[in-house]
């Protein structure tokens, strides 16, 4: 008898913190969510002019012409095959390569010319480090003011637009990012910046 009562009051136990758990906790947290943080708990999604959600906030694209401002390296693989596909989104994760990695020193000079072949004004120490290494995550969506700055004159000869109208917009979507004046930088967001320069070349 009392062996089937502590399988009884087991039961129960297992139950209470099943719903509690399982049920009240997760649909607390998702009620919260939508409520107070609705657009981070969607995934802080962008749309374009048209309405048409075309990335998220936090998840960086490829953008490799030269009317685009370029985001940083991304070492992520495609899962299916394994072989470099930039922006992976299913497949999140650096290069691992440590600061005296051979690989990784040979990934950044190809990264500097790669990026002094398409903006030929400018010098090799110009370049920030953020547009020659990839992240920890692979997908970081955020470059440093510098670094979008450093492009201006490329995307303006690309585009025909002033380099004072995309100095503008470098500005104006600059966030400080500084979180009680002690973590992150001032950054810009590569897609919303292109999609900035996007609608003033009239939904090119």
């Amino acid at each position: 008898m009392d062996g089937l009562r502590a399988v009884l009051s087991a039961v129960r136990v297992t139950l209470v913190f099943w719903v509690i758990c399982g049920l009240l906790y997760p649909l607390a947290v998702v009620g919260v969510g939508q409520l107070a943080f609705h657009r981070q708990a969607n995934g802080s999604m962008i749309r374009n002019a048209s309405g048409q959600i075309v990335g998220s906030a936090h998840i960086g694209q490829n953008f490799s012409g030269n009317g685009w401002f370029w985001g940083r390296p991304s070492a992520t693989l495609n899962p299916a095959t394994g072989k470099p596909e930039p922006y992976a989104a299913n497949n999140s994760g650096g290069s691992n390569l440590g600061p005296t990695n051979a690989a990784l020193e040979a990934e950044v000079k190809a990264n500097l010319q790669t990026f002094l072949a398409a903006d030929p004004g400018a010098r090799a120490d110009q370049v920030p480090l953020d547009l020659l290494e990839s992240s920890g995550s692979g997908l970081d969506p955020d470059i440093t003011p510098a670094s979008a700055l450093l492009q201006v004159p490329r995307v303006a000869a690309a585009t025909g637009l002033s380099p004072s109208t995309l100095r503008r917009l470098v500005r104006e979507d600059t966030r400080n990012g500084v979180f009680i004046r002690l973590f992150g930088a001032p950054h810009v967001n590569v897609l919303r910046l292109n999609l900035a320069l996007q609608r003033l070349e009239g939904g090119h």
